[in-house]
C-alpha cells in the first residue's frame, strides 16, 4: 500500500518485475513472482535507489507494470486519477477516475489497476469503475454504488482490484441486488449479477479457481466466503465466516483447502471445498482466533507449496494450509504487504521500511 505522495522504485523491484505484473498480486493473483536471479542479500544500507516519481497523489494503491509503462492510482486535490509513468518515473498521462477523499482520516484510492488487452481497468474509492485505453483515452465507466445499488460492510469505501477474465470485468458492489457483478470488458454492459449472494462488499479481491472441474470466482466478505460460477454468475457454494470492521485479505485456495484471514480479533479459518454427488460443500476444518494463527490486517497472505505466509500484527507467521498447524510466529519489521520471489519474501511495512526474508 502507498500512503505518501512519492513512489519509490529500487533496483531489486525492477529486477523482480522484469516480466509484466498487470494486476493485483501478479499474474495469478497469488503474490508469487516467477522471476529468477534476485539478490540473496542486500547491501547494508539497502538496495540502490534508481529513481523516485512525484506527483502521483496520495492513497493506498499499489503499482502494476505492462510493457514499458507503470500504472497506479492516487488522489490529487480535485480528483482521483489513474497515472501512467514510464520506467524512469516520468509521467506519460493521467485520467480522471472520480471524486477524491473517502474515509475520514484515510483519503485516497485503495484499489490497484488491472491491465488487459490494451486497456486499464480501475475502481475508485467512490465506486467509479472505469475502463481507459493504454494511450489514456476513457472508453467507458460505471457507478457501482449508485447505478448498481452497491453497499459496503463499513466506511472505508470500495477497495478491491477489478478482475478481468474471459472478456468480463468482475467486481463486488455488494448489497441486496447481488454482491458480485460481471460487466463486458469492451462495453461496460452487464453480463450477469449473482443475485443469490447478497452480502455487503468487503475489501478483498476476487480470485479464479477451478473446483470440481467448474471454473469459479471466490470472494470473501464480512459475512461469508463464496464460490460463483464464472460463466453464468450462479452461486455454487457459500460458507458462513464472520469478520469485523474490515475484511481485506485475498482468499487462498489449493488442493481442496480454502484459507481466509482477517484482523480485529477474528483470525483465520480453513475450509474444505469439494464437489460431491452433484453439489458443492464447504466445511470448516480449522479456526485460529486472533493472532494465535494469523490475523492478517492487510497486505495479504501467500501460499508457497504446502504453507501459507503472512503478516500477523507485528509478526510474520507460517501455517500449514491443509490442517492449519502453526509452524512459527516470528517478530518482523512490521505489519505490511508481502510478495514471494524464489525462496525469498519481500515485506513492505505500512510504516515504509522494506525487508528481505529467507523463505523457510
Amino acid at each position: 500500500m502507498r500512503n505518501i505522495t512519492i513512489t519509490f522504485l529500487f533496483a531489486f523491484t525492477l529486477n523482480s518485475m522484469a516480466a509484466d505484473w498487470t494486476q493485483w498480486r501478479g499474474p495469478n493473483r497469488d503474490g508469487v513472482n516467477p522471476e529468477k536471479g534476485l539478490a540473496n542479500q542486500w547491501p547494508k544500507d539497502g538496495p540502490e535507489l534508481l529513481y523516485k516519481a512525484t506527483g502521483v497523489g496520495i492513497g493506498f494503491s499499489s503499482v502494476v507494470i505492462s510493457g514499458d509503462t507503470l500504472y497506479t492510482l492516487g488522489d490529487l486535490d480535485d480528483a482521483c486519477y489513474l497515472f501512467a509513468l514510464d520506467l524512469k518515473g516520468n509521467h506519460k498521462w493521467k485520467s480522471r477516475v472520480g471524486e477524491p477523499k473517502g474515509h475520514r482520516g484515510y483519503p485516497g484510492p485503495r484499489s490497484t489497476p488491472t491491465v488487459a488487452n490494451n486497456h486499464v481497468y480501475v475502481l475508485g474509492q467512490q465506486g467509479d469503475l472505469v475502463c481507459v485505453s493504454t494511450s489514456g483515452k476513457e472508453i467507458w465507466r460505471a457507478d457501482i454504488q449508485n447505478s448498481y445499488g452497491g453497499r459496503m460492510m463499513s466506511g472505508w469505501r470500495w477497495s478491491e482490484s477489478p478482475l478481468v477474465d474471459d472478456g468480463k470485468v468482475i467486481v463486488t458492489p455488494g448489497g441486496p441486488k447481488g454482491a458480485v457483478l460481471a460487466l463486458d470488458a469492451k462495453t461496460g454492459k452487464q453480463v450477469w449479477r449473482c443475485s443469490d449472494f447478497t452480502d455487503s462488499a468487503g475489501y478483498s479481491s476476487i480470485i479464479i479457481r477451478e473446483i470440481g472441474n467448474i471454473k469459479q470466482y471466490i470472494q470473501l466478505t464480512g459475512k461469508s466466503v463464496a464460490g460463483i460460477n464464472a460463466i453464468n454468475g450462479k452461486l455454487l457454494w457459500k460458507a458462513n465466516r464472520s469478520g469485523k470492521t474490515a475484511v481485506i485479505s485475498t482468499p487462498i485456495y489449493d488442493k481442496g483447502t480454502l484459507f481466509v484471514t482477517s484482523a480485529y480479533g477474528v483470525g483465520c479459518n480453513g475450509f474444505n471445498v469439494e464437489y460431491k454427488n452433484g453439489k458443492f460443500e464447504a466445511k470448516e476444518i480449522y479456526k485460529h482466533v486472533g493472532s494465535a494463527g494469523m490475523a492478517n490486517h492487510h497486505g495479504g497472505a501467500i501460499r508457497v507449496g504446502d504453507y501459507v505466509y503472512g503478516s500477523n500484527g507485528g509478526q510474520l507467521s507460517c501455517l500449514r494450509l491443509a490442517d492449519g498447524k502453526v509452524m512459527w510466529n516470528e517478530r518482523s519489521a512490521g505489519k505490511g504487504a508481502i510478495i514471494v520471489v524464489g525462496n525469498k519474501i519481500i515485506l513492505r511495512t505500512e510504516k515504509g521500511p522494506i525487508s528481505l526474508i529467507k523463505l523457510d
